[in-house]
This record gives structure tokens, C-alpha cells and sequence, in this order.
């Protein structure tokens, strides 16, 4: 899942607009770096600077004061945080938030535009998605140099989250980037006719699901049940209870419901708990009935700072939990007092029980009424969930005082989806796959099952070559390609002809199927086995398992000392070496006897050492040299102590989405910068397989070196192991390192620098 271009049809919507002028500092979750606001313009004034609260500087640790920092500057956030702007030991890596709170699909593609202008022309790596491994997807954006405001536009695929954030990566860069405004969007889809069902309604007449009418929004029915303002010993305790999904509108205030079941607020106070909203007439209208928050009260609960955010809450609740998969549409009006940011969570069906940090980002209140309507996806981190909460004080700046808030016309609606087996297939033999899930085909009973416990769908039109078919989605929804997307299931090992196997639920799954052609597929729902049937097309080659083989061959890879990289000079203080070093000056490749497509799966293990800690990043390459991706089999920490590796994975696709092949995994040994000696021996590489120590094919011989690759030194070829000479030793690399030349200031330079220089320890003019 990486960047995405291509064609553009159908009407664009905007998911999300940031005007940064609208703020008076950084309004997002600061992550080590804090951009300032000059003239409502949201400035990256670059690598040379990092942030840090006085508190983090004054204490122990990472986050101390370095030799030869200082405070420039004091600088602010929106919502009034200090940090100091730290200068002296830079550039510094940096990130931080360029957008958050974005409504998207799951598996949808979206496009950003940025107003903003460089400094000097970078290429920075902005993430989209979500908190979690494998919840974004990178870009990289190059932003020209200029003097003027100029539209930067980039796009993604595949967003695999319901609720995203972008943040940006300068990285490095000491470039001057500011940042003026930003939309997010995406093409509506076509010819998709969705139904959405009342929930709770904003009209007096509700649409429950079973039709009895209690769901209703828009407070016109004067008052609650008895039985909803109920107390047992003066507490109210119906959030608890079955049936809290009747009410629709649920508070919870400080100073009033103490539960003495709870945790204290204070050494001698109770918790407050959730009561049924007040219904009162609106100030000015009063043939109109509202919901209303009255907060007196705000203070800490417990030893837990943050926790004044949500000591005052309320809840649109729905009469039902909902599964991952499932997409709902709020709309409700509100209005506050005073103006305030709140932020928004999802909770569980019992009001108070907390679910996920984010439901739709901040909603800002104002004094004056206004319309609030959002689309909504659950997915496996919200699923689940039943409640929309409002923190009611969670705006340190505005939310910390005496407020009241007002809901009035509460509408949650849920698209209807299809429940059960549904599958969408492809044939990627002719490039990217493209799926109408829209179209996907149920799955029905089997009459040739005679428990009739099995479902089947068949893919592909037997005599219709075109129709065949070679891989495919199955959900257990229909009728929209977000929800479709969202509840996907995978199978549980390779596909083989004929053979029942475990499936399991996983997002955006894609099942490779042998070959392409006409297939039967069945499923047993009662224990979450599927089977694959060839009918017709091409010829499925069955091969035999074999036993997995060991090479023991014993490699050692002499890294050499490599030169400063660009920012290590910086950081040192010396002049960047005409050509800086980098992580790939030394490489270890092992390569496979064929290139191995996305969608296989293989097993990977070895044993590994090196005579002093060290860390190895991995890519992916087709022969040793040729690049293809950054991560192969993550990162891989060498100690003094042989460690055993074993990584079992699936060929991932190419950046665009379409089908790759790769042929070796390529060590990053030059991490460090110091000379290390690496060993690795008793390699295994081959097909996964269900049965232990057995596999349709092994990738690499059991003996010899021609499946190892070898790089030592900047500007050297990768060549296979032991078939050449001339290879600097160790001994050799040691004395290179004790050649190190350095200025009069002790400082080490490279052998470029003019002037006095000290080597080994005797001086020299160099000019």
C-alpha cells in the first residue's frame, strides 16, 4: 500500500479541510517537534531546531539538556503548552501532524492539495492512517523552492483505517517550510445506490429497529420514562443496565449521580456516573425542547492529569452495538454558552465505558446553533462501540470553566449492508487487480451438503476463458466498499486444490488462488473452514513436499568504515564529505534461484552474529543491487552471541498495487558507522508449507555460495561470496580506522579539509 495516481472520475468530495490561519499555534498531539505560527502561516523552521517543555529539559534521561544547546526561544501551542525552541547540536530528525481527524474508507483512495512553500526544494515523507503497524501509508512529496504560496499535490491507495491523520516527515532537512492550508478528498464511486435506516431520528417520529418507537431525537417528547430516572440509594445506575440503548442522550456531570461503587474523584468524593440528559425548553424558543449539559464542576479524577478532560461527557447512544465493517451517519445540532473545543470518543453500549480514543476529531462549539452531519466507519478498532462520547473539557485554553452545552435534533443512521459470505474475484495476470465489490456474489447453502451447514459461490463462467479468475475477497458484507473492505476474510496458509483449511477475519484480504480459472469455493461458518475447487482452467502443476534444506555455509561480511553521513557531519560539526556515506555501504544479499512473485509465502531462517552490537535495516531487491523496497524482514539486531532468525511472510505488492517479483533481501550493514564483522550461517529459505521441516520448493541449495552476496565498502559491487580476492581484512580495516584526520580543534574532517591538520598523531599542512 504506497502512493497512488491514476485516472479520476465521479464528483470529488472534500473529507476534510485545515485552514491553519484559524489557529494560534500547533492544534495537534505534538511528537518532539512544535511548528510556530507567523501570521496565521504554520512554520517548519527546519532541522536545526528541536522542542522540548522546560520540565522534559530540566529532567534526566534522553530529553536533558545537551552540551552546547540553548533556548532561542519560547514558543506556545494552540491550546497554551510552552516549549523551548533548542538550537546547538542539530539538525535533528522531525515530524509532526499536518492534518487530523479525517473521515476515511477503508481501502480508499484519496488526494491531498497544500498551499505552501520551501525554503529550499525538498522531498519530504508525509504517512497517512492511523496509530498502529500497517495503519498508514507513505508518500513522498517534493516541495518546490519559492518565494510565493504554490499547490502541492499528492495521493494515496489503500488507506487501510476509518479515521486518519497525516503527518509529515522532513526528516533531516533544514529547509524553511511553511504551511498555509490543506484539503483532503476523494472521487465518490458510481452507481452505488446505499440505504441508510434510522436509528434515532430528529422528527418525533423514531424508526427502531423492531419499529417500536423509542428512539427518538429531538427531545419533543417533554420527558424521559419513569423508569429511566429511577435511583436505588440516590444513584442512577440505568447506564449499566439493558437498557441503556433507550436512551439516546446520556450526561454525566461532576458534583452530581456519585456512585460509591467507583473510584474516588477526590480523597473524600465519589465518581460521578452517566444519567439521563436533562430535557429543558431553549432559552428564546421555548416551544422548542433541547438536551442539555450544565458543567459546574471540573477537576482531576484520581492521580490521572488528562482525566479533566473527560470528568464532564455526553452521549449520543444507539440502540445497538455495531460490528467492524459497519458505516453510520450522525447529524445533530449544538451550541454552547461560551466557545470551547470538544473532543470525541467511542464507547461501548454502556455509556462511561471507554472504547477508542477518536470517533471524529474536535467539534467546536460556539454560542450560536449550528449543523453537525458526518459519516462514520467502524472498524476493527471501533467495533464494538455503541456510544458516541463528547469530552466535555477536554480544551485546556477554552473548556476549563463553567459552560453549558446544547443538543438538539439527534439523527444516527446505519447504511444497510448485506450480511453473510459475499466474494469478489480478479485475474491479475493482465496487471492491477480491479474488484466490483459492489457486485460481489453470495454465497448460498450447498444442496449437495446434506447437514446443509456449508455455503458455496462459484467464480468464473466454465467455457468462457475470459471469465477465469485467480484471486479473490471474501467479506461477510455487501453494499458498500468500505464496510466490504473493512470485514474481509483471509485463508490460513497457502490455497491448494481441493484441500479445507481455517480462514480468519483480516482487512483488506486477498487470496491468492493456484491458478487462474473457474473455482468453487465453500464455506463452513460454524468452524470458520473454507475450501477451494478448480472446475476449469489452466493446468494446476500439484508438487510434491519435500524435506526443507540447511546451508551451512558460513558467511563473513568485513564492514567497512564508512565516511559521515550528511547529517552526522552536521551534528559533529565538520564538512559533509563529497560523498556521504550511507546504511548500504556495506550489504549482505541472499539471493533465491527464482524470482518470487507477490502473494507467495516463504520462511526465512538463519543464524547471525558480529563482534559488536549492531543493527541491519532490510529491502528487497531483484538481483543483488537492484532495489526495489525498503523493507524486507525488518530490522535485525546483531550481538556478540550467535542468535537463531525465523520469519515466515507474504511477497508484498509493488507500490502502485500491481504484482512484483523479487529475487533477494538485502542487509543494511553499514547502520553503524564503525568497521563490524558480521556472520550469518545455516540459511533456510523456501515455500511455507503446513507441515513442519517440509516444503514444495527450497529457494536456495543446500550447499555451496552462490545464493550469497557480499558488499564491503562504498562504491563496491555486490559479488557472491568467496569467488573473489583482494577483499580489504579486518586487520587491514582496523588500521584504515587509526588514520582518522583531525583539526587543531580536535574536531574530526575528512581528507578534503585544507589547513593544519593532526594524523596519527603528528601534524600537517594540507592545501
Amino acid at each position: 500500500m504506497l502512493c497512488f495516481l491514476g485516472a479520476k472520475a465521479g464528483e470529488v468530495i472534500v473529507d476534510k479541510t485545515v485552514d491553519y490561519s484559524t489557529y494560534n499555534g500547533f492544534p495537534f498531539y505534538v511528537m518532539g517537534y512544535v511548528p510556530e505560527w507567523i501570521d496565521g502561516v504554520m512554520t517548519d523552521f527546519g532541522a536545526n531546531y528541536r522542542y522540548a517543555t522546560q520540565a522534559d529539559l530540566d529532567g534526566d534521561g534522553d530529553a536533558k539538556w545537551k552540551d552546547g544547546e540553548t533556548s532561542e526561544a519560547t514558543v506556545k501551542t494552540n491550546n497554551g503548552t510552552e516549549y523551548q525552541k533548542v538550537t546547538g547540536a542539530g539538525p535533528y530528525w522531525h515530524q509532526y501532524f499536518i492534518a487530523d481527524g479525517i473521515p476515511t474508507e477503508v481501502g480508499g483512495n484519496y488526494t491531498v492539495k497544500a498551499l505552501v512553500k520551501a525554503s529550499e526544494a525538498c522531498t519530504i515523507n508525509v504517512n497517512m492512517g492511523n496509530w498502529g503497524d500497517g495503519n498508514t501509508v507513505a508518500c513522498d512529496v517534493s516541495i518546490p523552492a519559492s518565494d510565493e504560496f504554490v499547490v502541492v499535490e499528492w495521493n494515496y491507495a489503500g488507506i487501510p483505517v476509518t479515521s486518519s491523520f497525516l503527518v509529515a516527515q522532513p526528516g533531516t532537512t533544514t529547509a524553511i517550510i511553511e504551511w498555509k492550508s490543506l484539503t483532503v478528498s476523494h472521487e465518490q464511486e458510481e452507481g452505488v445506490v446505499q440505504t441508510w435506516l434510522q436509528m434515532i431520528t430528529d422528527n418525533g417520529n423514531a424508526a427502531a429497529p423492531e419499529g417500536d418507537g423509542k428512539y427518538v431525537g429531538d427531545a419533543e417528547f417533554g420527558a424521559w420514562p419513569a423508569w429511566a430516572l429511577e435511583e436505588t440509594d440516590g444513584i442512577n445506575a440505568n447506564w449499566r443496565g439493558n437498557r441503556a440503548g433507550e436512551i439516546c442522550a446520556w450526561s454525566l456531570t461532576m458534583g452530581r449521580n456519585y456512585d460509591d461503587q467507583a473510584q474516588a474523584i477526590t480523597t473524600d468524593s465519589p465518581r460521578a456516573r452517566p444519567y439521563p440528559s436533562d430535557i429543558e425548553a431553549e432559552a428564546g424558543n421555548e416551544s422548542n425542547h433541547v438536551f442539555a449539559v450544565h458543567v459546574d464542576q471540573i477537576n482531576q479524577i484520581g492521580d490521572d492529569a488528562a482525566s479533566i478532560a473527560w470528568s464532564n461527557q455526553f452521549w449520543i447512544q444507539s440502540p445497538k452495538t455495531w460490528k467492524a465493517g459497519t458505516k453510520i451517519r450522525v447529524k445533530f445540532r449544538y451550541k454552547a454558552d461560551h466557545a470551547c473545543n470538544v473532543g470525541t470518543q467511542i464507547h461501548t453500549e454502556h455509556p462511561s465505558i471507554y472504547l477508542y480514543w477518536n470517533a471524529f476529531g474536535d467539534v467546536s462549539f460556539t454560542d450560536q446553533w449550528q449543523e453537525f452531519n458526518k459519516t462514520i466507519d467502524f472498524d476493527s478498532n471501533t467495533g464494538g462501540g455503541a456510544s458516541l462520547a463528547f469530552n466535555l473539557t477536554s480544551d485546556e485554553t477554552n473548556g476549563r470553566t463553567p459552560n453549558v452545552f446544547y443538543f438538539d435534533d439527534l439523527s444516527w443512521e446505519v447504511l444497510k449492508l448485506d450480511e453473510g459470505l459475499f466474494v469478489a474475484a480478479t485475474d491479475t495476470r493482465d496487471g492491477a487487480p480491479a474488484y466490483d465489490v459492489n457486485g460481489a456474489k453470495e454465497f448460498v447453502l450447498d444442496p449437495e451438503d446434506e447437514e446443509g451447514k456449508v455455503l458455496y459461490a462459484v467464480v468464473g463462467k466454465q467455457g468462457d476463458e475470459s471469465s477465469w479468475v485467480n484471486e479473490v475477497m471474501i467479506s461477510t458484507v455487501r453494499g458498500d466498499k468500505s464496510a466490504f473492505n473493512s470485514a474481509t476474510v483471509s485463508a490460513k496458509g497457502t490455497v491448494k486444490n481441493a484441500d479445507w483449511m481455517g480462514y480468519e477475519a483480516k482487512s483488506q484480504a486477498k487470496i491468492k488462488l493456484p491458478v487462474a480459472g473457474v473455482w468453487k469455493i465453500e464455506a463452513d461458518t460454524t468452524t470458520a473452514e473454507i475450501c477451494f475447487t478448480w472446475i476449469e482452467g489452466e493446468e494446476i502443476i500439484e508438487k510434491e513436499l519435500v524435506d526443507v534444506v540447511t546451508n551451512a555455509t558460513e558467511v563473513t561480511v568485513k564492514g567497512q568504515e564508512r565516511e559521515y553521513t550528511e547529517a552526522e557531519a552536521k551534528a559533529a560539526e565538520i564538512e559533509v564529505p563529497a560523498t556521504p556515506g550511507q546504511p548500504w555501504d556495506n550489504q549482505f544479499f541472499i539471493v533465491a534461484n527464482r524470482e518470487v512473485k507477490t502473494g507467495e509465502n516463504v520462511t526465512l531462517k538463519f543464524s547471525y552474529k558480529a563482534n559488536k552490537g549492531a543493527k541491519t535495516t532490510t529491502q528487497l531487491h531483484g538481483a543483488p543491487g537492484a532495489y526495489i523496497w525498503w523493507n524486507a524482514i525488518g530490522d535485525v539486531t546483531f550481538t556478540e552471541d550467535w542468535v537463531e532468525f525465523s520469519k515466515t511472510w507474504e511477497i508484498p505488492a509493488g507500490q502502485d498495487g500491481a504484482e512484483i517479483s523479487i529475487q533477494s533481501i538485502a542487509f543494511n550493514m553499514a547502520e553503524i558507522k564503525e568497521a563490524c564483522n558480521y556472520e550469518l550461517k545455516d540459511f533456510q529459505w523456501y515455500l511455507t508449507s503446513d507441515e513442519e521441516g517440509k516444503t514444495t520448493e527450497n529457494l536456495i541449495d543446500a550447499e555451496g555460495t552462490k545464493n550469497f552476496f557480499v558488499k564491503e565498502g562504498a562504491g563496491t559491487n555486490p559479488r557472491q561470496f568467496g569467488t573473489e580476492t583482494g577483499i580489504i581484512s579486518l586487520k587491514e580495516n582496523v588500521a584504515k580506522n587509526n588514520e582518522a584526520i583531525f583539526n587543531l580543534a580536535g574536531q574530526r574532517v575528512t581528507k578534503d579539509f585544507k589547513g593544519i591538520v593532526v594524523k596519527s598523531g603528528k601534524k600537517y599542512v594540507v592545501k
